[in-house]
């Protein structure tokens, strides 16, 4: 799970590998002592009263050698995250992936090894680069994939907002190809260099979170106004909600042709 998720505490590992209405953290808080007495686990600061535990460059290398995950060679261990403040956040990610996967995924575990956090997505040429919470990967025949943008209260409504159009920039982003000496075609960036095998722009899904409930609907009201006639598929729901396993509010289409007369054709050599 931590080689998933980069962070969690022993509530959320409990959540995992325990059965339902049952309390396994006593047994998980021993797991993590024996693990960080061999160097492969550790704790780099607390959310409150609680330990937030993250696997060290050993524990990830255990991981990959034992052939547990796909390789992930540039994903870090969240312990420069937690360090820096940003422990919070990352737990509310851990328990956004939580509950996507006990409501959506109906509770199939194995679905966790899907996940990816921290996900760049960039344009070197046009300098647009941001990094995505969370992503999931259903090895489908149509392979799904989904991303994921948390907002635990400690953004200002207007820059949510930036943030979200950034996908639809990357989403309209196209590049030319063609042989030298041939008339050649533009297509999507995404469709050619990232995920090669989707038919359309993978689904956004905000979640908001670490506020009162009325609050946090007060923003995804906010939200749906500002990110008004975008042109990906954008859904949007609290995490309060999404544990509760309540519908998803539709906030965007997807929509390519609109998307395609929004950003200009990429030039040709």
């Amino acid at each position: 799970m931590l080689g998933c998720v980069r962070i969690a505490t022993v509530r959320q590992m409990a959540q995992v590998i325990t059965a339902e209405e049952s309390d396994g953290r006593s047994y998980v808080r021993r797991a993590m002592v024996e693990l960080e007495k061999l160097g492969l686990a550790e704790t780099n600061g607390k959310d409150g009263k609680h330990r937030i535990w993250n696997l060290t460059p050993a524990g990830q290398k255990a991981l990959a050698d034992g052939n547990e995950l796909p390789p992930r060679p540039k994903a870090g261990t969240g312990a420069k995250a937690v360090r820096a403040g940003f422990g919070p956040h990352g737990l509310a990610v851990t328990d956004t992936i939580l509950a996507y996967t006990d409501t959506v995924l109906r509770g199939r575990r194995e679905f966790l090894t899907d996940w990816q956090v921290e996900v760049n997505h960039a344009i070197k040429e046009t300098g647009l680069s941001f990094n995505t919470d969370a992503v999931l990967a259903v090895p489908t025949k149509t392979s799904e994939v989904r991303l994921f943008e948390l907002d635990n209260g400690t953004m200002s409504q207007a820059r949510l907002a930036r943030e979200v159009w950034d996908y639809e920039r990357y989403a309209g982003h196209r590049v030319w190809e063609g042989a030298r000496g041939t008339i050649g075609g533009t297509y999507p960036f995404w469709q050619r260099h990232r995920y090669t095998r989707s038919t359309t722009f993978p689904r956004l899904h905000v979640v908001l979170a670490g506020k009162a409930e009325h609050l946090l609907d007060n923003r995804l009201q906010a939200l749906t106004a500002a990110v008004q006639g975008i042109t990906i598929a954008l859904w949007a729901n609290t995490l309060p909600s999404l544990q509760r396993g309540e519908p998803w509010y539709e906030i965007g289409v997807d929509d390519p042709h609109r998307r395609r007369a929004r950003y200009p054709e990429a030039v040709g050599r």
